[in-house]
């Protein structure tokens, strides 16, 4: 275990520096351009990387178990954040969209704080439930009606990416579990009537669909991003045009320091350097699988259960929509992209995860 978690440390230091170099590759002309700062975005990300830092710390020296007894009053708190962040002057609105808070320089996204306060309460009810977690009404039914209103209020912001992946985690958490298979082949006929609505009924939602099947149908409006993304990774080559080279940071490609990083990496270090970022994520992978295998008890099983596959399911969704594989979703790459709730809560996420990995060795 002690090796797994020097590997999983290494590892997230790693991409975090990475994220480091191609934050300021990426958005130096950007912030000279909008604040005549180069290192505006640079500065903004090294100050939540110090945050996340003490944050992690924290969550790496107490212990972890304590946080049962919170789980049910951190899950209330975010649900009462999920719910101030849609009352108009609360919540900060952007592009139609009202997921954020803001404090002066400081923004905060609330969902991503309630996905670790729900991987935190469902674990906390499988340990407590034990063999009575097969069973319909005490075992399945109350996650689920706690995960439809979190994704319920995420989706009124609206934020679909976001909602789906809480909901994928939440399942198979609960799926390791050891909920009926049946159950799950309901659900899933269940919510298709629903998925249809969300994605099909909604314009924007459909145009992504759509740009995703075919973006040179429209390749000024909803492939745009796309294509750029594409022409970015196929533009690096092998071995990429040099860090600091990227033409599609040049206003080409938008959110290019956050959504889309991974698509310049592609094209300043080229096929090698996206390689090399998927074989980190894999590292990590591995690493978070012997922790869980390797945990004694119960909840810290489902704890770091939930928060590796977290993890994994943004930057597998990042990369495939970097990669035109998925369509479109606002889903950062973990450690890297620019942005402060997600770096931060990925850092504590580390944080719980080297803390759980202590415990096979002194039980």
């Amino acid at each position: 275990m002690q090796r797994a978690r020097f590997n999983l440390f290494a590892v997230s230091i790693i991409l975090i520096c990475i994220g480091l170099v191609m934050i300021y590759s990426v958005s130096s002309i950007h912030a000279w351009e909008r604040y005549k700062d180069s290192f505006y975005f640079f500065k903004r990300h090294l100050s939540f990387l110090v945050v996340g830092a003490i944050l992690a710390f924290f969550a790496m020296s107490i212990d972890y178990r304590d946080l049962r007894k919170f789980a049910r009053p951190l899950l209330f708190f975010a649900v009462v954040l999920l719910i101030l962040v849609l009352i108009p002057g609360v919540g900060r609105e952007v592009s139609g969209a009202r997921r954020w808070f803001r404090f002066k320089f400081f923004s905060f996204q609330p969902s991503e704080l309630a996905g670790m306060c729900l991987i935190i309460y469902l674990a906390d009810f499988i340990a407590r439930k034990g063999k009575v977690i097969k069973d319909l009404s005490r075992g399945l039914l109350p996650p689920l009606s706690v995960l439809g209103v979190c994704t319920l209020l995420i989706l009124m912001q609206p934020d679909l990416g976001t909602a789906l992946s809480i909901s994928i985690v939440v399942l198979i958490m609960l799926f390791v579990a050891g909920i009926r298979p049946f159950y799950f082949l309901s659900l899933g006929l269940a919510s298709l009537p629903i998925l249809y609505a969300l994605i099909f009924r909604v314009a924007y939602r459909r145009a992504r669909v759509l740009a995703f099947l075919n973006p040179w149908l429209d390749p000024q409006g909803g492939g745009f991003q796309i294509i750029q993304s594409q022409i970015a990774l196929g533009s690096g080559g092998l071995l990429g045009l040099g860090l600091g080279h990227s033409k599609q940071k040049l206003f080409y490609l938008p959110a290019a320091h956050t959504d889309f990083i991974f698509s310049i990496i592609g094209e300043e270090l080229g096929l090698l350097g996206t390689l090399g970022v998927i074989a980190l994520f894999m590292i990590f992978i591995l690493q978070g699988l012997k922790i869980i295998k390797n945990t004694t008890d119960r909840f810290g099983y489902f704890l770091s259960l939930g928060l590796v596959l977290m993890i994994s399911l943004k930057a597998v969704i990042n990369i495939g929509v970097s990669c035109g594989l998925l369509p479109t979703k606002g889903l950062p790459l973990p450690f890297i992209s620019y942005g402060g709730t997600s770096l931060v809560l990925d850092m504590i996420s580390v944080g719980m995860l080297l803390n759980i990995s202590r415990s096979g060795e002194y039980s």
